[in-house]
């Protein structure tokens, strides 16, 4: 079953099939060319349909006298964005027929793949595999093949297949239903990635976390039969500068005892995505071999009801030996994760990296798309914020507010893991900072991991949120 998390169909071809169909991606002054020196009817066809207008369609499948597919027409912008092969992939799948889409190949037109960086071809087959991607393991249905692009010439195929196998692995695990998927299974798919890459290693502590010095991580799982435990795993040169990834593991999250109204609680499913990211993250930097020494932190948990269950009022004790009043039961996945970042800040790392699907106010400031950043170093937000932008993977940082650190006070502990007045965003960032050991570099991300409409290539489930964004940083920091 772990291994399904892996596979996943490819949607690219190294030779073409007997009918291969041009993608022509055109830009607004590239547009303007083309239609000078289309044949008539293929400038008929784009005239009417109002392609190239800023109301038509940003793609036109293009039918020659017999009707039959000769071509199809792609609206970018100046640079290629990721979106824009994700809806012509999308286009053809749900417009073609299983029988068209086994008989045809598609390829980006030699003219136009001349034009594009090696960057934009990445893009271009990343953006493409996104968009035949889908989540029906249990859905029964017709099968149908998925649009099938011939590789561009001179694309970096490591670093698509880095990109796309990672997103969708990260996409796999959040779409999947708790009971398939618990702490276990998250270890197993921990252990599979190390197992691809024979040069890492991962440790798991699941048995007498108490004595191992992880309270708080104990505290939330003790509460369920799925025995929780923290994944570590490591790869890298040692003389590399030190990068460390955490990712928050609530595989399944009732509230606990404060337990969440059933609307709520229906896509809880998603509350280990941000261990989905770290791990995917994780993964795509094994797979380009950026040069650090990785470290993958992930506290995974089941936070259910029971009569071991952690309660309202109780005092809890730390890795970091901070005592915090427990306020709320559904404000579980700080406190795992706070054991999570003091463990990975003992040993000093260049950079700490953390993905929470934290709080609900981090939905109500920015929406779903827009995962909430907040740092310690500026200048690693400010690259980090403009790199997001950049690479159409936007987040936005929000400020650790020294001044709300008060309303975390306990009268009886060091402090409160709940506030429950408005900001909890905030609350919650400046609570997970207390625990970290030093001063060292830390990013922290409050993702969503959802997507709740659907969009070209980000399907209704689970998505990924600023794992782009963070690679982009990583990347730039240390390749």
């Amino acid at each position: 079953m772990i291994q399904d998390f892996f596979n996943t169909p490819s949607p690219f071809l190294t030779r073409a099939r007997k009918r291969h169909i041009p993608i022509i991606p055109l830009t607004e002054k590239s547009g303007a060319s083309w239609l000078k020196t289309a044949n008539k009817a293929f400038r008929t066809q784009a005239e009417e349909s109002g392609f190239g207008t800023e109301s038509g369609p940003k793609t036109l499948l293009l039918l020659g006298k017999d009707g039959q597919l000769e071509a199809l027409l792609l609206r970018t912008g100046q640079t290629l964005a990721l979106t824009d092969f994700a809806r012509a992939a999308e286009t053809l799948r749900k417009t073609l027929s299983a029988v068209a889409l086994s008989a045809l190949s598609f390829e980006v037109s030699a003219k136009e793949a001349e034009r594009l960086s090696a960057e934009e071809l990445v893009t271009a087959c990343t953006g493409w595999a996104l968009g035949c991607y889908r989540y029906d393991r249990y859905k029964r249905q017709e099968e149908k093949d998925t649009p099938k692009l011939l590789w561009p010439k001179g694309t970096d195929k490591k670093r698509v297949n880095a990109f796309v196998g990672s997103i969708a692995l990260l996409r796999n695990l959040v779409n999947t239903p708790a009971n398939v998927l618990g702490p276990e299974e998250l270890e197993k798919t921990a252990r599979h990635i190390a197992a691809e890459h024979p040069k890492a290693q991962i440790k798991i502590v699941k048995d007498k976390m108490l004595e191992k010095d992880f309270p708080l991580i104990h505290a939330v799982g003790d509460s369920s039969p799925r025995r929780p435990r923290l994944i570590d795993l490591t790869w890298g040169d040692p003389k590399h500068p030190k990068l460390t990834l955490i990712g928050k593991g609530v595989c399944f999250d009732t509230g606990g005892l404060d337990i969440k109204p059933s609307q709520y609680m229906r896509l809880m499913k998603k509350d280990m995505g941000g261990a989905a990211h770290a791990l995917a993250l994780g993964r795509m930097i094994m797979e380009t071999g950026l040069p650090v020494r990785l470290r993958v932190l992930v506290p995974a948990v089941e936070n259910a009801v029971s009569g071991t269950a952690f309660r309202p009022g109780d005092i809890l004790s730390s890795r970091k030996g901070l005592t915090v009043e427990n306020t709320n039961t559904d404000a579980e996945g700080r406190l795992i994760l706070a054991d999570a970042l003091t463990l990975a800040s003992e040993e000093k790392p260049d950079l700490i990296i953390d993905f929470a699907t934290l709080t609900g106010s981090a939905r109500a400031a920015l929406g779903p798309d827009i995962p909430a950043m907040f740092s310690n170093d500026d200048k690693v937000a400010e690259t980090l914020s403009a790199l997001s932008m950049e690479i159409g993977d936007p987040l936005w940082r929000m400020p650790l507010w020294a001044p709300y650190k008060k309303v975390m006070d306990s009268p009886i502990a060091n402090l409160i893991n709940s506030a429950g007045t408005p900001g909890d965003l905030i609350y919650s960032a400046l609570f997970l900072q207390s625990f970290l050991e030093g001063t060292p570099s830390w990013v922290h991300l409050d993702v969503f991991a959802w997507e709740q409409a659907g969009k070209p290539g980000r399907p209704v489930g689970g998505c990924d949120t600023g794992l782009r964004a963070a690679f982009a940083l990583i990347e730039k920091r240390y390749g």
